[in-house]
């Protein structure tokens, strides 16, 4: 089950409650249209997947 945190200029902002086994750190997904993208929060934001995006 996903949770959306934010929805801005058509981008959904969300993350999964119990994602990853063992349960991943902290990141938060965006999605747009079929494109999605999955980014680290900690120790700082960086894109960790990105599946559709232009860079």
């Amino acid at each position: 089950m996903s949770t959306v945190v934010l929805r801005f200029q058509g981008l959904k902002f969300f993350f999964y409650s119990n994602e990853g086994m063992p349960p991943e750190p902290a990141h938060i997904h965006v999605r747009k249209g079929g494109a999605e993208a999955k980014f680290w929060l900690s120790p700082h934001v960086q894109l960790a997947r990105n599946d559709g995006f232009n860079a």
